[in-house]
């Protein structure tokens, strides 16, 4: 097991570090702008169309398309500014900019993206309301301005406030089918509980009396459970035996200051997970204790949290399934801990299968840089993969019925 102790008070910030290549942003939408006089026919055929509009590669690529996004402002409208997950620079908000075209309301911002890329994305508007533009308070009231897509019905729900955040999807991206209730399949059941004060969630598989079911430990489980129906997707992959039946287990992360706190590689908290959270799933269910048919699943600081858990408790936890983890932590003297106590580690008894978005920027060197440890240290079940989005729930729910297939799928 991993014994290295971890910084104390570390920065929770992740670095900031300026956007490596500049966006692919084109010249001309992927549809034809109209005359002052052809606004509503214009905006007829976009709400019949869906946004973001799609077109062909400019350059002539069969796997890119250009991708517009739209707005219809106002009389008053200065700036509208669309933020795609990880698609723009925060140091550089002025790139994210859409213009307008000349004598219309239509405001657009157009990229080139290859067509298996998907992504949820803001918008924000400027009414005339707020300071003057070029001021230094400008972009951060700019951010305070967020409005929903009209033309855009595909949503999912927020972390934190669960408000719709609109995603576009580009037609080679991985299908999402999987969280869709099916008809006629059978279902397990789902209900809240409290353990040590914290509401955790637990998903019963359906099965037969006898069986022992496997298990998943994934963490933000009022994110996964309540708003994104983490119960759907095992209810389908079980059907269709992609995967054996498998109890879930989702404790909630409370809010997003313990989160910071407790999900930054704290013995306590893995503690906790291993020794109240399943001990009382075993009381309420017949679940496996073999730490090889046992996940801990997590994104972000939750996929730091689950590589680091397995690492500290191996003999519960025999595979991280970690997306998008925050291999950065913390920032300063000590970065990137995790890599360099596992480094000093002898292999352990752990299946680890990472996922990162092309996307992300900041998390991707130190991410490389943990899968080059892995292989190094002689983890060669180990798995790696880099999807087309960003920091992103859209991807993170297709890489999570993945991952349990790759890791539990007999």
């Amino acid at each position: 097991m991993l014994v290295s102790v971890p910084p104390e008070g570390a920065p929770p910030r992740p670095p900031r570090l300026a956007r490596p290549h500049p966006l692919p942003r084109l010249a001309e939408p992927a549809c034809v702008l109209p005359a002052p006089d052809g606004v509503e026919e214009f905006w007829e055929d976009v709400h019949r169309r869906g946004t973001p509009l799609l077109g062909p590669d400019p350059l002539g690529s069969d796997d890119h398309a250009a991708v517009t996004f739209l707005w219809r402002g106002g009389p008053a409208t200065r700036a509208v500014q669309v933020l795609p997950n990880k698609l723009g620079d925060p140091r550089d908000p002025e790139g994210n900019l859409m213009r307008r075209a000349p004598g219309t309301d239509v405001w657009h911002w157009t990229l080139r993206l290859r067509h298996d890329w998907r992504g949820t994305y803001d918008l924000y508007v400027d009414e005339g309301d707020g300071p003057d533009p070029g001021t230094p308070e400008y972009w951060t009231w700019l951010r305070t301005r967020s409005r929903t897509d009209p033309f855009n019905s595909r949503t999912l729900p927020r972390r934190w406030t669960a408000e719709p955040v609109p995603y576009a999807e580009l037609p080679a991206a991985p299908s999402a089918g999987d969280w869709v209730p099916r008809p006629g399949v059978a279902r397990g059941s789902v209900a809240e509980h409290k353990v040590s004060g914290r509401r955790v969630w637990l998903y019963e598989p359906p099965r037969t009396e006898a069986e022992v079911a496997d298990l998943l430990v994934l963490l933000d489980g009022e994110h996964w459970q309540p708003l994104l129906g983490l119960n759907h997707l095992l209810d389908n992959l079980i059907a269709d035996g992609r995967i054996p039946p498998v109890a879930a287990v989702l404790p909630e992360a409370v809010d997003e200051a313990t989160r910071w706190t407790e999900l930054a590689c704290r013995p306590e908290y893995v503690a906790f997970l291993a020794d109240e959270v399943l001990p009382w799933a075993a009381t309420r269910l017949p679940v496996t204790d073999d730490p090889a048919r046992t996940v801990i699943a997590g994104q972000s600081l939750g996929g730091l949290t689950a590589a680091y858990a397995a690492s500290v408790a191996p003999h519960r936890f025999g595979n991280a399934l970690v997306q998008s983890g925050s291999f950065w932590w913390p920032v300063g003297p000590e970065a990137e801990w995790f890599t360099r106590a596992l480094a000093d580690t002898p292999r352990l008894p752990v299946r680890f299968r990472l996922s990162f978005g092309e996307q992300e920027w900041v998390a991707l060197p130190a991410a490389r840089r943990l899968r080059d440890t892995l292989a190094q240290a002689g983890y060669d079940d180990a798995s790696y993969r880099e999807f087309n989005g960003g920091h992103d729930y859209l991807c993170w729910r297709t890489e999570l019925a993945d991952g349990l297939v790759e890791l539990l799928g007999r």
